[in-house]
């Protein structure tokens, strides 16, 4: 079983939210899960955020995807795959 994840670590969350949300909206189909986190709360939130996807298709879909996001300033985008063995 094979399982890909894309990390994206956001700086200037408030500034790049819009973009971002561009870009993984264009490649909405691909993404099982999607969890956003930052620190903070209410009037103390952060301006960095972490999103972990998880996709599913086709790896070469992922690359793009991935080097999409990571052509905008201030994101950092990482694919992982994980995989047990039987």
């Amino acid at each position: 079983m094979k399982t890909n994840i894309l990390l994206l670590l956001i700086n200037e969350r408030k500034q790049q939210a819009p973009t971002v949300q561009k870009v993984l909206t264009e490649w909405g189909c691909l993404i099982k899960t999607r969890l956003g986190l930052h620190s903070g709360i209410l009037d103390d939130c952060t301006n960095t955020g972490l999103i972990f996807l998880e996709l599913v298709g086709e790896k070469d879909k992922h690359d793009e995807m991935a080097r999409k996001l990571n052509l905008l300033e201030g994101v950092s985008a990482k694919l992982v795959e994980l995989e047990l063995k039987d």
